[in-house]
C-alpha cells in the first residue's frame, strides 16, 4: 500500500512538472488529539491516547481532463466520537477522472452530487462530522442547451474504505421555463428527480429489493419575492431499528418543503416549511438510524438558526425524519417551520448612523400527530396535527458598529427542546428543557491588524419544569489577534449550578503563513451534539490537547 501511494504521488507530481499547459493542486489536512486523564472532570484517558485523522488530496488538470486521488490515514486510531469504521485504517479513500466540455461533464470513480435541495440525494464530505458518502461509479451531466441540463448517476455509496451493499441510480433534470416561455416578469425553474436503490433481499420476498424515490420542484423569482416548492415520495420499505427489521409491514415515505422570501435594500424575510414522514434513505437498509450518518443518501438538516457561541450550542436540534414502530417508541416523522427576518438601518437614521443590523429567527419542530394500530402494525398520520413538540427557538441578534474601531453583537435566545432530542432516548416521553441564553460580544480593532474580541454569555434554565438538566451556565471568551497571522484565545464555560460545578475551559491559538494554517489548543470538551449545517454527531466528554494543520497548494 505504501508503494502504491508513493507511486501515485510521484506520478501526479511528474505530470504537474512536465506539462506546460496543465496544473497541479491539492491540500493536506491533519487533525490530532492527545487525550489526558482529568480527575476533577471524571475522565480517564483510554490506552490509545493519541488519535489522528489525516487527509492528503492531489489533483491534476490538463485541458478538459481532471484527475484526483485522496489518501486518508486514521492512525494510530480515529478521533474520539468518530465511527469505528475508520478505526486504525489508512489507504486511498477516493479517486476520480473527469472530462468536461461545453455540453458534457463525465466523472468516473468517486464523486459528489446533489439533486435539488438534497432532500432526495446529496453526497458530500464533512471531515468535522466524519461524513464522506461519495458515490463510487459513473456520473454524466448533459447540457444540450442553456435552458436544460440532465444528470445521471450510478454507483455505490462509500462506507469507510469499502462501499455499500446497495447500488444507487438516479436521474435529475432542470429546465429554465422563463427562457423557454419567453416570460420576463417571473423567473421560473422546473426540476425533477429520480433516485433508486437495489439491494438483495436474501430470498426474503417480504423485503423489497428495489426502493425508488421520485421528486419534483418549482422555483420562482418575481421582483422582490422568491420561493419554491419541492415534493418527494418514496416507495414502501421495511422499518429497520438498530440493524434489524422491526416490523413485517412496508411503509412509504413523503417529503414536502416550501420556501418563501422577500428581499429589498435593508430588509430580508425568509421562511421555510417542511414536513417529513418516514423519510430517511440509506444505501444499505440495515444502516438506517446509525448515529454516524454512514451510508446516508439524502440530506435532511435541522432547519434552525446555526448558533456560534459556547452556550447557545448546548441545546441544538437534529432532524427527526424516521418512522419508529415498536414497544419503546412510536413516531412517524417531523413537521415544522423556520422564519428569518433581517433589517439594516439606514446609516443616516437616528439609530443606524454607524451601521446597525437586526436579525430575528423563529423555528418550531414537532412530531407528526398519528394513531397507531399495534395489532395490525399500521399507523395513520395527520398532515400537521398536534404532535409532540421537539424544538422551539426564538432569538434576536443586534449588530452595531460604533466607530471604525469598535463593534458589538448582542444576542438573546429562548429555546425549548425535548429531552430525548437533547440527550438521546425516546422522544415525547421525557418532558422538555427550557433555557434562555444571553450573549454580548465586543471587538476592538488596533493598528497593524491587531484586534481584541471578548464574549460574555449566560444560560438560565427554567427550574420550574420537571427537566432542569444541568441548570445554569456562565461563559466567557477572550481572543487577541496580534496580526493577520497569529491569534491566541482563552475560553471557559462554567456549569456553576450543575453537579460538580465544572469548568469547560480551553486555551490555544492559530498561526497562518501563506497557504498553511496551524492551530493548537488544550482543554475540556463538553459532551453532546456538535452540528455543522444542521447535521449533527455526538461527541463524548474528554480532556486533552488538539492540533490542526491545513495546507493548500
Amino acid at each position: 500500500m505504501k508503494k502504491l501511494i508513493l507511486g501515485a504521488c510521484m506520478f501526479m507530481g511528474a505530470i504537474g512538472f512536465s506539462q506546460d499547459n496543465g496544473y497541479f493542486f491539492g491540500g493536506l489536512e491533519s487533525n490530532s488529539q492527545w487525550l489526558l486523564d482529568d480527575e476533577d472532570f471524571g475522565f480517564t484517558a483510554p490506552e490509545d491516547q493519541f488519535r489522528s485523522n489525516n487527509y492528503l488530496q492531489l489533483n491534476y488538470t490538463l485541458g478538459k481532463f481532471t484527475a484526483g486521488v485522496q489518501y486518508e490515514a486514521y492512525l494510530p486510531t480515529v478521533l474520539l466520537g468518530y465511527s469505528p469504521t475508520w478505526e486504525n485504517q489508512n489507504g486511498i479513500g477516493t479517486y476520480y477522472l473527469n472530462f468536461k466540455n461545453e455540453t458534457l461533464d463525465i466523472t468516473g470513480g468517486y464523486f459528489y452530487e446533489q439533486f435539488g435541495s438534497g432532500l432526495i440525494l446529496r453526497t458530500w464530505e464533512d471531515r468535522q462530522l466524519g461524513i464522506n458518502n461519495a458515490l463510487k461509479g459513473l456520473r454524466v451531466k448533459f447540457t444540450p442547451t442553456a435552458d436544460l441540463d440532465i444528470t445521471g448517476v450510478y454507483g455505490q455509496i462509500r462506507n469507510g474504505f469499502d462501499v455499500s451493499e446497495g447500488v444507487m441510480q438516479g436521474v435529475d433534470a432542470n429546465l429554465d421555463l422563463t427562457s423557454l416561455m419567453k416570460v420576463d416578469a417571473v423567473d421560473l425553474k422546473l426540476g425533477a428527480s429520480y433516485v433508486g436503490r437495489y439491494q438483495s433481499n436474501g430470498s426474503n420476498d417480504s423485503i423489497p429489493s428495489n426502493v425508488n424515490a421520485y421528486g419534483g420542484r418549482l422555483d420562482f423569482v418575481a421582483n422582490n419575492f422568491y420561493g419554491g416548492v419541492e415534493a418527494i415520495t418514496k416507495d414502501p420499505d421495511v422499518i429497520v431499528n438498530e440493524g434489524s427489521v422491526s416490523s413485517p409491514q412496508l411503509f412509504d415515505g413523503t417529503a414536502l418543503q416550501v420556501n418563501l422570501g422577500y428581499a429589498q435594500k435593508g430588509l430580508g424575510i425568509n421562511s421555510t416549511f417542511r414536513r417529513l414522514e418516514n423519510f430517511s434513505f440509506y444505501a444499505d437498509r440495515y444502516a438506517e438510524g446509525n448515529v454516524y450518518n454512514e451510508q446516508i443518501v439524502n440530506y435532511v438538516p435541522g432547519l434552525t438558526k446555526q448558533h456560534d457561541y459556547l452556550l447557545s450550542n448546548i441545546y441544538v436540534y437534529s432532524a427527526q425524519p424516521r418512522l419508529l414502530f415498536n414497544d419503546t417508541e412510536k413516531r412517524a416523522g417531523e413537521v415544522g417551520a423556520q422564519v428569518d427576518v433581517y433589517y439594516s438601518f439606514d446609516k443616516e437614521s437616528t439609530l443606524g448612523k454607524l451601521g446597525t443590523k437586526i436579525a430575528g429567527n423563529f423555528s418550531y419542530w414537532a412530531g407528526l400527530e398519528a394513531t397507531y394500530n399495534d395489532a395490525e402494525q399500521t399507523y395513520d398520520a395527520k398532515f400537521i396535527g398536534d404532535g409532540d413538540r421537539y424544538f422551539r427557538d426564538l432569538n434576536i441578534e443586534v449588530k452595531n458598529r460604533w466607530s471604525s474601531k469598535w463593534s458589538s453583537i448582542a444576542t438573546f435566545q429562548d429555546v425549548i427542546i425535548d429531552k430525548g432530542v437533547a440527550e438521546g432516548g425516546p422522544l415525547g416521553q421525557q418532558g422538555d428543557i427550557r433555557a434562555q441564553i444571553a450573549v454580548i460580544e465586543g471587538t476592538r480593532k488596533f493598528e497593524g491588524g491587531k484586534a481584541l474580541r471578548m464574549e460574555l454569555q449566560h444560560l438560565w434554565i427554567d427550574k420550574s419544569r420537571k427537566n432542569v438538566d444541568r441548570k445554569n451556565w456562565a461563559a466567557g471568551v477572550l481572543e487577541y489577534n496580534f496580526n493577520t497571522a497569529l491569534t491566541l484565545y482563552a475560553a471557559d464555560a462554567w456549569n456553576y449550578e450543575g453537579e460538580g460545578k465544572l469548568h469547560y475551559y480551553s486555551f490555544g491559538g492559530s498561526y497562518t503563513k501563506g497557504p498553511a494554517r496551524f492551530a493548537l489548543n488544550y482543554g475540556r470538551q463538553r459532551g453532546g451534539l456538535i452540528c455543522v449545517g444542521g447535521v449533527c454527531r455526538y461527541v463524548p466528554e474528554n480532556t486533552g490537547v488538539t492540533a490542526n494543520l491545513v495546507v493548500t497548494f
